[in-house]
Parts: C-alpha cells; structure tokens; sequence
C-alpha cells in the first residue's frame, strides 16, 4: 500500500511540475528561438512549439527505451499512443460541449490526412511487431515532408499566432485560486533562479529546463513502473491511461480556452497537431537513437497496444465521419467522444484485471 501511495504521489506530482517547466520556460524559450532564426509562424508552430508541449511524451518514450535494458520500452509507446488517444476523444470531445465549433477544411484537412498516414504506419509497426532503423528513419522523413509542406502552406500563418496567444491565456486561466497561484509561482521562481528569464536568457532557459524535463520524466516512468508492479497490471495500462491523460492535461485546458473565444477548429487543430509530432517524432526519435546505439531492431509489445493502436485508427474514421457529414462538432458529438474514452479506459484496466 506504500508503495501505491508514494509512486501516485509522485506521478501526480512529476506531471504537475512538468506543466509548469513545459508551460512557464520550455515553451517560451522555443518560441524566442524560433523568433531568432525567422522561422515562418507555421513551421515554428508546428516544430519547436510541438516539442515544447510533447516535451514530456517524448523524454518517457526515450528514457523507457534507454532504461532497464529496454525491458519497459512498451511504457513510452502506450504513453504517446494513449496520448493520441486522449488528446482526439477528450480535448477534442470537450472542446465540443464548451462550446459547438464549425470546422473549416482548409484549417484541419491537411493536417487530418497526415494524422491518418502516422497511424496507418504506427499499425503497421505494431501488426509487424518490430521496427527496423529504416522503419524509423520513414517516421521522421514524414514529419520532414509535412513541415516541408506547412513552409509552402501560407494559408496556415496565422494558426501559430493563435497557438501562441492560447498559450499565454492559459497561463493566466491556471493563476484561478490564490493556493494554486502561491505554490505555482514559488516554484516558478525557484526554477527560475536556474532558468533566468525565458524570453531574454532563451538559450539558457531552454537547456535548463531539458534537464529538468529529462530528470522529472525518468521519476515519472519509474514510478509508473513501480505502481503497476504494486497494483499487479501491466505497465502498458499506466502509461495508456494515467500518464497519457498527465501529460495531456495542459493542451485540454489550451484547447478549452480556445473553444470558448469560438475558435473549437483551432482546438481541433491543435489536437491533431500534437497526435502527428507525437506519433512521428515521438516514437521515430528514440527508435532511431536506440538503433544508432547498437540494436538492429526493437521488439514491440503487440500483445498490450494492438487494441489501442486500432482505436487510434477509428478516431481517424470518426473525424472523417464528423467532419464529412456538415463540417460541425456539435455538443452530441462532444459526449460521444467522451464516451467512447470513458469506455476504452474501462476495457484496458478490466481487460488486465
């Protein structure tokens, strides 16, 4: 029982801390960078701003690879695929009940049809139940291809803006009880006396807080190992459920804000964004830093994804059906995408009872 209670502690803790490093340095001093090399709105949004808020999916991905001798390399593939998972059922569906959005095709379009292709070859790699390093090296030449594709896309300029704008909204939005806005900014300034100023000392912010995103993420894998171990699951359904809805958090209540300024295809948007960066770049980086160390393929857990995997694909087909129909996400909608999620978690965690 001490166990249980200590490592959710620590997770609840580790995710509460990587919202502010992610949100208050990382992301800021991204943005400051992509300022400094000129870097077009979109790309910039779609790059650097990506990485900055799938910062914490991708350090677990590359540390359950990296530790135990890959023996947990199943906990950083179920947090990003549990995270893609969340991030088109929940911020999606709740973004539909603040408030019903239409959505504008020459906004998502784009964006869904390279979503759709990740998954197709993320079911791929799990159906195969290995990955190659040219496997790989294809996850990151698609995210190249796309960004290739947002630099010729001027139409797509001004959704950074908008990203941006949510993003120091919700800074504000979070500062909602003066407890909440005490221990926040305590910590904020504790970080920061290492940190400096995000906007000015950029460079330094930004390596400061990858060392602090690398050391808050390795405790927050180990611990969800350890709790799995105490409660007798795999701990594939932790990184599913808890720690891909953890990590998720800070983009529902973005995309929340968003909804309720009337902009819900934004909130779409960013949700299918942050899948593609997650999916390609997310899984593709440390599957290719694993083999450049010595594996000449990686073993995946078909067994505790393949489920998950194929849900993933059926939001794909929901989006479509959704949007096909009158380009509009109603309230109904909403709920039944929140259902959906409600009953997947209910079949992972009785599925390994």
């Amino acid at each position: 029982m001490f166990i249980i209670v200590i490592s959710l502690l620590i997770i609840i803790i580790s995710v509460y801390l990587l919202s502010i490093i992610t949100d208050e340095y990382f992301i800021i001093s991204l943005d400051a960078i992509a300022k400094r090399l000129r870097l077009p709105h979109n790309v910039a949004g779609a790059s650097l701003m990506a990485m900055g808020s799938s910062a914490p999916e991708l350090a677990i991905a590359i540390f359950a690879l990296f530790t135990a001798g890959g023996a947990h390399s199943d906990v950083g593939i179920g947090t990003i695929v549990g995270s893609a998972i969340f991030n088109i059922l929940v911020i999606t569906g709740v973004s539909a009940v603040v408030n019903p959005a239409h959505i504008s095709w020459k906004v998502i379009a784009r964006d869904i049809l390279m979503y759709a292709l990740g998954v197709v070859i993320l079911l791929a790699t799990i159906y195969d139940g290995r990955v190659t390093m040219a496997e790989a090296v294809i996850y990151l030449a698609l995210y190249a291809f796309y960004l290739l594709i947002l630099y010729k896309w001027d139409a797509y300029v001004k959704d950074a803006d908008v990203v941006g704008m949510v993003e120091e909204t919700i800074r504000q939005e979070r500062c909602c009880t003066d407890l909440y806005h005490r221990v926040t900014t305590a910590i904020s300034n504790g970080i920061g006396f290492l940190a400096g100023d995000a906007r000015r000392s950029y460079l330094r912010a930004f390596f400061v807080s990858i060392v602090f995103v690398a050391i808050i993420s390795y405790a927050l894998a180990e611990s969800a190992v350890r709790f799995a171990e105490a409660i007798h699951v795999p701990a594939v359904v932790v990184a599913i459920t808890v720690l891909a809805a953890g990590t998720s958090v800070p983009d529902m209540f973005a995309s929340i804000v968003v909804a309720k300024q009337g902009r819900g295809d934004m909130a779409v948007a960013n949700a299918v964004g942050s899948n593609i960066f997650d999916i390609l770049v997310g899984l593709g980086l440390p599957w290719i830093l694993a083999m450049a160390m010595g594996s000449q393929a990686i073993a995946v857990d078909t067994a505790g994804l393949m489920s998950s995997v194929l849900l993933l694909f059926g939001t794909v087909i929901l989006l479509f059906l959704f949007l096909l129909t009158k380009l509009n996400l109603s309230r109904w909608e909403g709920w039944t995408l929140l259902g959906v999620y409600a009953a997947y978690v209910a079949y992972i965690w009785l599925g390994s009872a």
